[in-house]
């Protein structure tokens, strides 16, 4: 059995990939396959309303934000987010926690003045900064609630005063939060919604359209909120699949619960990595992701011993983003506890062969 640990695109539920897969060859008996249909027919309309109609029942989207399907990942939202939002001559602040966040500022920078308010690059990103002070005349602060590749994640939205901009890409619906204490939510969908190629963008209206700037209309977020996310031809089987990936996540009883398997989850692995003599954390106590779990070992040698005997035990995925190596489990909500426990075996399996 594989146990896919890997940092995505990641596992989905076995459930929609049947489902999807079925879709595939025959979509709801149309003799036609969710990769062939029209994006204007009814049988795709049905699809991107029940969509958008649960992500605003699971995350309770208040009516007056839009929820939007577009394409060009996370990495696209770098740059719409300040063509949107920042206005000519006018200031963004940004929180630096990792390569992500980075990105992100630098491309806010070709659009306008950014400020990094605060970075934890002094120790590679091990921790979220606390204590920073956002200038008031920002049009918006923005930040990222995960970071995949350091283990660490924002529980708390930080206490500041401005319109805010979160990517929760690697977070979205893996933990109960309140969307309306945020302007602008964006998510590449292959962490916990869905496959690669759609990005969800949940956004307040009253935001919209005052930058006083010029942009093409494909980087518009009114234009697509006026068409529904159909501006042009969306990621038709990326919508379908996370609509299923909703649905099943609704059946499991929403998100309060899923946070609370994966608390568990995340326990589990945790207190195994302060147990075993063998494996340290990477990432500060409180600032722990739930959705990476980083660590590593005292020397190359026995990284390679254990990496090679979790991969013959099926695991898929652990070895740790190259620019800073040892391993990372990434434990997003279809990953079941039963391959944390078996990543704990293997550990555990470890430890008593390196002590004979």
């Amino acid at each position: 059995m594989k146990h896919n640990f890997g940092a995505g695109p990641c596992i989905l539920p076995k459930e929609v990939f049947q489902e999807a897969s079925q879709a595939v060859i025959d979509f709801n008996n149309t003799g036609l396959s969710i990769l062939e249909i029209s994006h204007r027919s009814k049988e795709f309309e049905q699809v991107i309303q029940e969509a958008e109609a649960l992500v605003r029942e699971l995350m309770d989207v208040p009516s007056d934000y839009s929820v939007l399907f577009l394409q060009g990942g996370a990495s696209q939202q770098f740059a719409m987010v300040p063509l949107n939002l920042l206005p000519e001559g006018g200031k963004a602040a940004y929180l630096d926690t990792g390569v992500w966040a980075t990105k992100a500022a630098k491309e806010a920078s070709k659009v306008g003045q950014v400020e990094i308010v605060a970075s934890s690059s002094d120790k590679n990103y091990t921790y979220i900064p606390k204590e920073f002070s956002v200038p008031s005349d920002a049009a918006y602060f923005h930040y990222t609630s995960n970071n995949t590749i350091y283990g660490t994640e924002v529980f708390e939205k930080p206490n500041v005063n401005l319109p805010t901009v979160v990517d929760m890409s690697s977070d979205i619906l893996s933990r109960v939060i309140n969307v309306a204490d945020y302007d602008l939510i964006y998510a590449g969908a292959q962490k916990n919604m869905g496959p690669a190629g759609v990005t969800l963008v949940i956004v307040k209206n009253d935001i919209l359209g005052k930058a006083g700037r010029t942009i093409p209309t494909i980087l518009d977020y009114e234009a697509h909120a006026k068409a529904g996310s159909l501006y042009n031809t969306p990621p038709v089987f990326s919508i379908y699949v996370s609509m299923l990936n909703l649905r099943w996540l609704k059946e499991k009883g929403g998100i309060s619960v899923i946070e609370q398997e994966n608390i568990i989850k995340a326990r589990t692995l945790y207190d195994e990595i302060e147990r075993n003599p063998f494996f340290s954390g990477t990432a500060n106590e409180e600032d722990r992701s739930r959705m990476n779990v980083t660590f590593v070992m005292d020397t190359p040698e026995q990284e390679a011993a254990f990496l090679k005997l979790a991969q013959e035990r099926g695991m898929v995925g652990i070895k740790g983003h190259r620019s800073v190596g040892g391993f990372r489990a990434s434990i997003y909500n279809a990953l079941g506890i039963s391959s944390i426990n078996a990543l704990v075996d293997v550990m555990k399996e470890f430890e008593e062969l390196s002590n004979k």
